[in-house]
Parts: C-alpha cells; sequence; structure tokens
C-alpha cells in the first residue's frame, strides 16, 4: 500500500503530460503543484503526444534539452518523461507524486487505453511512485475553463493523497466543462463506457494527396451516449469532478475462472 501521504509540503513532484511542455495545462498544474511543495520538476514531451498512450521509444535515441531550471523538454513519448525524470532528472531523491495534465479534453471511458495523459501516471505507478492524470473537458476549444481546474485541482490532490491505496493503483481525474462556481463536487467514480463505438472508430476521413496518395485523419467524436450513473461519464456530465482509481492489473477474474476450467 501507498500510506497516507498528509504533508505535501515537504514533497518531491514530478509534473508531466501528453499535450507538451509548452502547453497551456501543464502550466496551469505547475502552478498548482507550487501552491503544494517547493520542490517541483517539470519534465514533458517537447512536441504535442496525444494519443501515444503507453508507448516507449525503444528504436531511437532520447533526445532532450533544459528548459530552464528543473525543466526538461524531452523528445519522446510522455511514458519516456517520466522513466528519464524519475531515473535521471531529479538526482538523488526520487519524486514521492507525479501528476500528469491537465490535459485538453477529457479522458474517461474508454479514452484511458489511448490517453498520454493516464500513461504518465501508470508509468509512475510501475515505478512505484503514487501517481494522478488530471483533465479539464471542454465544448469550446476557444474557451476551455482553465480556470475551474486551477480552482478544484490542489484540494483534489490533497485529499487523494490522504488516503492509502493499493500500490498497482493510480488516480484518474476528470474535472467539468464549467465555471468553478458551478462544479457541484467531487464524486468518486468508476471507469465508463460510452454507448455504441470508440469515439475514434466512426470518425475516419478518406482523402488523396495533390500526388494522388491516399491517405486517411482519424478524427475525434464527442459521442454523447453514457453509460449508466455511478461513471467517470455521468459525474462529469453532471458537473462533478471525478475521481477514478484505475489497476495495473489488467486480469479479468471471472474470465480467468472460465479459462482455469477448459485448460
Amino acid at each position: 500500500m501507498f500510506e497516507p501521504l498528509t504533508d505535501l509540503s515537504r514533497a518531491r513532484i514530478l509534473v508531466s503530460n501528453d499535450d507538451g511542455l509548452d502547453a497551456p495545462g501543464i502550466k496551469v498544474l505547475e502552478r498548482v503543484a507550487r501552491s503544494l511543495s517547493d520542490d517541483v520538476w517539470v519534465v514533458a514531451p517537447e512536441t504535442e503526444q496525444s494519443g501515444a498512450g503507453h508507448s516507449l521509444t525503444l528504436h531511437d535515441p532520447i533526445r532532450y534539452h533544459q528548459r530552464g531550471p528543473r525543466h526538461v523538454a524531452v523528445r519522446g513519448t510522455p511514458t519516456d518523461c517520466v522513466l528519464l525524470g524519475v531515473k535521471l532528472f531529479t538526482g538523488d531523491r526520487r519524486p514521492d507524486l507525479v501528476l500528469s495534465g491537465i490535459n485538453r479534453g477529457g479522458n474517461m471511458g474508454e479514452d484511458v487505453t489511448y490517453s498520454g495523459t493516464v500513461a504518465v501516471a501508470m508509468e509512475g505507478t510501475l515505478l512505484g511512485i503514487r501517481s494522478i492524470a488530471l483533465s479539464q473537458q471542454f465544448s469550446d476549444p476557444d474557451a476551455i475553463p482553465w480556470d475551474t481546474a486551477e480552482a478544484v485541482a490542489a484540494d483534489v490532490i490533497r485529499r487523494a493523497c490522504a488516503a492509502p491505496w493499493s500500490r498497482g493503483v493510480f488516480i484518474n481525474v476528470n474535472v467539468p466543462d464549467c465555471r468553478p462556481d458551478r462544479v457541484k463536487g467531487i464524486r468518486p467514480a468508476r471507469q465508463g463506457k460510452r454507448i455504441g463505438s470508440s469515439r475514434f472508430s466512426e470518425n475516419l476521413v478518406q482523402r488523396v494527396d495533390p500526388r494522388g496518395r491516399p491517405y486517411v485523419w482519424i478524427g475525434v467524436e464527442q459521442v454523447r451516449g453514457l453509460e449508466g450513473e455511478g461513471t467517470d461519464l455521468h459525474a462529469v456530465a453532471d458537473d462533478h469532478v471525478s475521481v477514478t482509481p484505475l489497476r495495473i492489473d489488467l486480469t479479468d477474474e471471472a474470465t480467468l475462472a472460465a479459462m482455469e476450467t477448459v485448460f
């Protein structure tokens, strides 16, 4: 178990994301982290890596450069950033907490399987560090309510860290698309599932380039159907902050028992 971490003022915090070091969300998260502790390190991708999932760079060298004290830009994936941040850049003391985000857009339901934001927290957990992923839902890309995420994030982080966690678990937080004074509360919720297909599978755009070669854009379709109360999707749609514990162990016990009867 991760024991409760009640005094974050002494914590070393590693901040990363998948939107890149210059993204507005990571600047918000860094401010939140600095409100909790003075010992904050930022290691993030040089360019946007949305949809990278939990991928590692294995066939190319990973280049990086300092962007200021305790700030490193990595030409690699979100997972690369956490690995290098923990093993190389934070010196002789490992982080006590990994924070990921704040992502531009929600990471709920099946999104977590694609998300580089979630992968940061996953990698932190695999390295034995308490980890939290944070995402801000939005409907208007020109009016993302970053102030809502900034208003609630520190409280969510403090309260989550005050609880004991299983070591194979990380926390996925999603903030609703509303003004700070419209947030109804914080709701623990299970991972949901959109009704129908994946949000990506129905939005494949086929085109032909000027040289006559075909190509495809994978778009993002906002699927509105939700699966039941008690899910992250339902909580955020109801203007609550969702807090979802996710497990590294993906084993389905019921199917494992069924397999044992036939093999």
